[in-house]
């Protein structure tokens, strides 16, 4: 497998290898690999100075799923997440422990407006595991009397850029944050940034060394 499939990047704790970045390239759906690099960049050199901010990668959001309360309750407190103002959650659909799902979409805890912000690209697909999901960790977090609130957001014009857009809302919704701390009054995003994420993706890759 490793012969056939070598290693692009590796970067922190996510390895990109070629069949993952050849995903970039599109049209295709952005598997766990991508979205789970991304989050390493901006948690380790985009926003490597903030702490008010927690990107969960989509593996660990996964997990969360399945484990119990003194499981979640350790990995909470390694990362401080009690304290975090804003956390990013990129989850999808799976049903299941083993690697799956159809659809990625983006939910927020904004600790300040005591709510779960949920982004999805394709209508309220994803709604019923973001209620699940937020019922489970909000006792955790320190945040029990915190709302859900699905959010209109740009759209995906077809079946394969939810990753694309969760990714772009992250981006999104991180800089506005980072500046107003706050979602509230959060503007749309802009098809164009969502057209040119797949190139900057691959330029990214490759400055950090990465191979295409």
């Amino acid at each position: 497998m490793s012969k056939a499939d070598p290693i692009s990047l590796s970067f922190h704790d996510s390895c990109l290898r070629m069949s993952d970045v050849q995903l970039l390239h599109g049209p295709r759906w952005l598997n766990d690999q991508i979205l789970s690099f991304y989050y390493e960049y901006l948690s380790h050199v985009k926003y490597k100075n903030n702490n008010d901010l927690y990107f969960i990668a989509p593996e660990v959001t996964q997990c969360m799923k399945y484990m119990d309360d003194s499981e979640l309750e350790m990995l909470f407190e390694e990362h401080d997440a009690a304290n975090k103002p804003f956390i990013f959650f990129a989850l999808n659909d799976n049903g299941n422990t083993e690697a799956g799902g159809t659809h990625w979409s983006l939910m927020v805890l904004s600790r300040p407006e005591k709510t779960f912000f949920h982004f999805d690209s394709y209508g309220n697909n994803n709604t019923g595991p973001s209620m699940e999901l937020m019922t489970k960790v909000k006792d955790l977090l320190g945040v029990r009397q915190a709302k859900f609130r699905p959010m209109r957001c740009l759209q995906q014009a077809n079946g394969y850029d939810c990753g694309i857009h969760v990714i772009c809302m992250t981006d999104h919704i991180a800089d506005y944050v980072n500046r107003y701390e706050v979602v509230e009054g959060l503007p749309t995003l802009h098809i164009d940034t969502v057209k040119a994420k797949r190139a900057e993706l691959l330029k990214l890759i490759i400055s950090l060394g990465g191979k295409d």
